[in-house]
């Protein structure tokens, strides 16, 4: 028994220093991360726009990944590490397609969601790796075979049935992630709608008739019901106790209130997706193709 016992101990020490030794999952910045430097800015550039553009028109997501080496790990293990991890691809829908390079290693994969698994075979993938990647790789046009397999690989997806992606309208960014409440111009509006609502119904009236006008447009520009709420309330105090705030306030230089600038669209995105690209929730069996060069 004791014999038994410290052998499953071992098992788990194992196990767990084995774990413990794999390669940490990058975090998921952007659809193109390049821990290696290998690609220019232009290209990484042009790769996320493509990438951008196949999700708005199609809904699926692709993401590149490359990384100096796996330390060991069979590039199957990890490519799907990271899928798992990065969830890309839309939930439910499993759209999603993820290429990985470990440069030292001379390594890569494409590993594939459930949804695209129709498209994107394994034979496919293969096919891709051997006709598009690996031949540049090999005479050291990394950022060549990078960009010709993404383009196949969109190529392919662009054929695959999928569900149409949601407006961005709808999309969830978070309870106030598309208003910025005190932007000036919103602040002002609220002032005066709820100054006049309270002069003709009341402080308690005119103050809720303040916030749920003024959450009911939110609603209108955003369609998240939660920022509505949100923004609504947050009228309603200001038309309860406008009369409270002192006249210069926390406002900045010359008595007016300040703001980043932005309006009911919030801050705003740049034309690179660093810092506001994540998965969508897709999941992945495995599927795709290996090759080496």
């Amino acid at each position: 028994m004791n014999a038994a016992r410290a052998s499953l101990l071992a098992l788990l020490l194992c196990w767990t220093c084995s774990a413990l030794a794999l390669v940490a999952v990058p975090p998921l910045t952007g659809r193109v991360v390049d821990q290696t430097g290998t690609l220019a800015a232009g290209d990484v550039a042009a790769l996320r726009q493509q990438l951008k553009d196949l999700e708005t028109r199609k809904g699926s997501q692709i993401a590149v990944l490359i990384v100096p080496t796996t330390d060991g790990e069979a590039i199957e293990q990890f490519a799907l590490r990271v899928a798992e991890a990065w969830k890309i691809g839309r939930k439910k829908i499993d759209d999603g397609a993820l290429l990985v390079v470990a440069k030292n290693d001379r390594r890569l994969r494409i590993e594939v969601g459930y949804g695209l698994e129709g498209a994107l075979t394994d034979a496919t993938t293969k096919r891709i790796i051997d006709e598009e990647i690996t031949p540049r790789f090999k005479s050291g046009d990394f950022s060549g075979g990078v960009s010709a397999g993404v383009k196949r690989m969109i190529g392919v997806a662009n054929g695959e049935k999928l569900p149409e992606p949601e407006p961005p309208h709808w999309h969830d960014t978070g309870l106030l992630g598309n208003i910025d409440p005190f932007n000036p111009l919103i602040l002002g509006f609220v002032f005066v709608v709820g100054g006049a609502l309270r002069a003709a119904l009341g402080r308690l009236v005119g103050s809720a008739a303040a916030g749920g006008f003024v959450g009911f447009l939110a609603w209108l520009f955003v369609g998240d019901i939660g920022a509505a709420l949100a923004v609504g309330v947050l009228a309603f105090l200001i038309a309860a106790f406008i009369d409270l705030m002192p006249s210069g306030g926390s406002r900045g230089t010359g008595g007016s209130w300040s703001s980043g600038g932005s309006s009911w669209g919030g801050s705003g995105s740049s034309s690179s997706d660093s810092g506001s690209f994540s998965g969508g929730g897709g999941s992945f069996g495995g599927g795709g193709a290996s090759g080496s060069w």
